[in-house]
């Protein structure tokens, strides 16, 4: 393990503390762009989020609705609360083969998209200790006035993730400042998805708000549209 990522995890809250939590359930909103050009609007405005820290499953309930989102990456179910299956789809990643910009997702699209996405969000940096993850520490970035040291990721072909190598860019205090990446199910689309307003949950240290744009050349932020809004409310451990 390098310098970065220790320093990066012990900013968090250690990987001692990590260990000791088997899921993390989140209220949230996301919304964005993203959704509206998929013709899904609002669809996961308010939704309650619980992901598992050692192995990719999420599990995704609507306050109010009869539904949740089941994800796996080989399998995706939408049921009722008392478990009757509304849908489901093997080998979900395939289903986005031959998409274009503007091709409108279904339900299970949403679930598959937001599983990979936020299970990722929700783990790191800790998800990097995972067997078959190599990190290197390349050259920092100066941004707004802050040295920002970058982590080289290269996830393992077991986990599904917005695409194989990803940057997480951390700030002096060691908490993450910006996740860079591009989406394979997007056609390659960039993000630069900007991590803040941190906050202490049972000794792990959350970012409750992301903000991802898109992003040319050599990481220049495209200020509009915003594509993804991310907003966190209440977060527990088990």
């Amino acid at each position: 393990m390098n310098d970065l990522l220790q320093k990066a995890m012990h900013a968090h809250g250690g990987l001692k503390r990590w260990n000791e939590i088997s899921c993390v359930t989140v209220a949230a909103s996301l919304t964005g762009a993203i959704w509206f050009v998929k013709s899904q609007g609002d669809y996961l405005k308010d939704v309650v989020m619980t992901v598992d820290t050692k192995k990719e499953r999420m599990t995704t309930d609507f306050p109010g609705q009869d539904k949740r989102f089941l994800f796996t990456p080989e399998r995706l179910v939408m049921e009722k609360r008392d478990g009757t299956v509304l849908l489901e789809r093997e080998d979900p990643e395939k289903s986005f083969d031959g998409q274009a910009r503007e091709t409108p997702w279904d339900d299970l699209h949403v679930a598959y998209f937001q599983g990979e996405a936020l299970w990722t969000y929700l783990n790191t940096p800790f998800l990097y200790t995972q067997p078959g993850f190599v990190t290197e520490e390349i050259a920092s970035i100066d941004v707004s006035g802050e040295k920002w040291r970058r982590l080289k990721v290269t996830f393992p072909d077991n986990i599904k993730s917005h695409t194989r190598e990803q940057i997480s860019c951390f700030g002096p205090d060691g908490l993450i400042r910006r996740h860079d990446y591009t989406v394979d199910i997007l056609g390659g689309a960039t993000g630069l998805n900007y991590a803040s307003d941190y906050r202490d949950v049972g000794g792990i240290i959350f970012p409750t708000k992301r903000r991802i744009y898109a992003y040319e050349g050599d990481y220049q932020l495209v200020p509009e549209p915003l594509l993804v809004k991310i907003d966190m409310g209440e977060i527990t451990l088990q």
